[in-house]
């Protein structure tokens, strides 16, 4: 079995609402939920203008190869009505594969580790919640010492511990 590190969030209509389906679709379609943060509420990275996020980081188990739960991903964002019209700009949801085993895939459209990790806050703070020792398979830091070295200031709440 397969350890991925997701990270979900959305600032459009109910978030809250929002993460719970992507949660459970996840389950169903993807594998269990092994371990899971508290949901984060952060400022917009990259396209200011626009509702604040809820983001949580999950770890999740599964017996899907890095392309086959990316595919199947995306179909739930797709299913909870994710469009893509605005780089960086809102959605329903995003989730995104963080890290899956220690596995570095450099493929078009799927990036393992996720590509910009550890520039974000909005990552890196639930994802050291539940992860803090995790090493980065490229950089070679882990999870805490990137959030400490992080140079972004966006600001970062939890809101609720689940």
């Amino acid at each position: 079995m397969n350890h991925v590190y997701l990270l979900i969030g959305g600032n459009i209509g109910d978030r809250m609402a929002n993460l719970e389906n992507a949660r459970k679709s996840i389950e169903i379609e993807c594998g269990p939920i092994q371990q899971q943060s508290s949901i984060y509420e952060t400022e917009a990275w990259g396209l200011k203008a626009q509702p604040a996020f809820y983001n949580q980081a999950l770890c999740i188990e599964t017996a899907l190869n890095p392309q086959a739960l990316m595919t199947q991903l995306l179909a739930i964002e797709s299913a909870m009505g994710r469009e893509r019209l605005i780089p960086l700009g809102p959605r329903t949801i995003d989730l995104d594969i963080i890290y899956y085993n220690q596995t570095v895939v450099t493929e078009p459209g799927l990036t393992i580790p996720h590509p910009r990790l550890a520039e974000r806050n909005f990552v890196l703070a639930p994802l050291t919640e539940i992860a803090a020792d995790f090493e980065h398979p490229v950089l070679k830091k882990t999870n805490s010492q990137l959030y400490k070295a992080t140079t972004d200031k966006s600001v970062v709440h939890k809101k609720t511990n689940q």
